[in-house]
């Protein structure tokens, strides 16, 4: 990989790190229309909460985080969510049976354009197919066109498909496994 950054899963003693770069993510200048939390309401999330999301990226049948790593820092991030049958997801759409959903994504500004996003969404990919899934979703906001360039680069297209969530008009992208 280029920037000679490895991409594993997360490990079920890193809930410190988990939270490091949920924090580093929030940020980033694009966060208000990337992330559906602040900076302030993830830092005061009791370490408790940190412990659990750690287990469940870790050792969850039902969701994944996933990192790449340079050496010991951490410098991008992905989580795979594969909703419950018959549920909603986050913005309140039926759950689409066989799709999984990325969120979270981060990849510090100095690591981007490396190569880190296609690792990120290969793992993530191959991650939600060992689960039975057959395509990934993710959601874009429409005015964040840097994303949407990024995502395409590693073989998401735009349905066409939009919804209205809190920070405005998210457009959705998916690939297939």
């Amino acid at each position: 990989m280029p920037d000679s950054a490895a991409v594993r899963r997360v490990r079920l003693s890193e809930a410190d790190r988990v939270r490091s770069i949920r924090l580093e993510a929030l940020r980033d200048p694009a966060a208000g229309i990337a992330f559906l939390e602040t900076h302030d309401q993830a830092q005061a999330r009791p370490a408790g909460f940190w412990q659990e999301r750690a287990a469940g990226a870790a050792l969850g049948e039902f969701s994944a985080q996933f990192i790449a790593e340079a050496g010991r820092d951490w410098v991008g991030t992905a989580t795979v969510l594969i909703p419950e049958p018959g549920g909603v997801d986050y913005f309140g759409r039926p759950h689409v049976a066989g799709r999984a959903l990325v969120v979270a994504v981060y990849i510090r500004p100095s690591h981007r354009g490396g190569g880190i996003l296609s690792a990120l969404m290969d793992a993530a990919a191959e991650w939600a197919g060992d689960q039975g899934q057959r395509e990934l979703a993710l959601d874009v906001h429409e005015d964040n066109a840097r994303a949407q360039a990024a995502y395409a680069r590693v073989g998401f297209v735009a349905t066409g498909m939009t919804s209205a969530g809190p920070n405005g008009v998210e457009r959705e992208m998916l690939r297939a496994l």
